[in-house]
C-alpha cells in the first residue's frame, strides 16, 4: 500500500510540474517573425509625433501575441494622433472614425487588441502617480508594418498602448517628455 501511495504521489507531483510548465509556456509571448524594412516614398511617412520611418533593409520583429493581461499589466505608452491626417494613418479599426487628440483614446498592440474584442471598451492607464480612463479605438499592429497601410512605420512592439495627447495630459507628463513612458494598465 505504501508503494502505491508513493507512486501515486510521485505521479501527481510530476503531473503538477508539467501542467505548471505548460501554463508558463502559454503565458509567454515570443516573436512570430520578421519583416524587412522598405524606404518610404517621398513624404509618405508621417513623423508628426517623432515616429520612426522604416529603414531600407533593416529587419523588424513581429508578434501575434502580447503579454498576459492582469490588474496591473506592464506596458509602454507611445504617442499617436487619431485625427484625420495624423500619424495614426486611416480611421480607427473599431469604428471607422477619426478621433480628436483632445479625447482619451488608445490603440493596443495586436495581442491585447485581440481581434477587436476590446473595441470601444475602456481601459485604466496608470503612471506618474496618476490614472486616466481611455477608450480602445484601434490596433497598434504588431504583425505588419513598413508599408503604405502602416504609413511606412515599423510594426509595434507587443507591449504598446498607443495614446492620444489627452491621455498624456491626464497623466501629467511634461510635454517635452511625451513619446515613451513605462505604464501599467487594466480593463476598466
Amino acid at each position: 500500500m505504501k508503494s502505491f501511495c508513493s507512486k501515486a504521489s510521485f505521479c501527481f507531483l510530476v503531473f503538477m510540474i508539467i501542467t505548471n510548465l505548460l501554463h508558463s509556456e502559454a503565458q509567454q509571448c515570443r516573436p512570430s517573425g520578421r519583416i524587412k524594412g522598405e524606404k518610404a516614398p517621398s513624404r509618405q511617412c508621417n513623423q508628426e509625433n517623432d515616429f520612426d520611418c522604416c529603414v531600407q533593409g533593416k529587419m523588424y520583429t513581429t508578434y501575434k501575441c502580447s503579454p498576459s493581461v492582469s490588474t496591473h499589466t506592464k506596458a509602454f505608452l507611445t504617442l499617436n494622433s487619431f485625427q484625420e491626417g495624423g500619424d495614426g494613418g486611416g480611421p480607427s479599426a473599431c469604428d471607422n472614425q477619426y478621433h480628436s487628440d483632445d479625447t482619451p483614446v488608445v490603440a493596443l498592440s495586436t495581442g491585447w487588441f485581440n481581434n477587436k474584442s476590446r473595441c470601444l471598451n475602456k481601459i485604466k492607464i496608470s503612471a506618474n502617480g496618476r490614472s486616466v480612463v481611455a477608450k480602445v479605438v484601434d490596433e497598434c499592429d504588431s504583425r505588419a508594418g513598413c508599408d503604405k497601410e502602416h504609413d511606412y512605420q515599423p510594426p509595434c512592439n507587443n507591449n504598446i498602448v498607443d495614446a492620444s495627447k489627452a491621455v498624456w495630459k491626464a497623466l501629467g507628463v511634461p510635454h517635452d517628455q511625451w513619446g515613451g513612458l513605462d505604464i501599467t494598465w487594466s480593463d476598466a
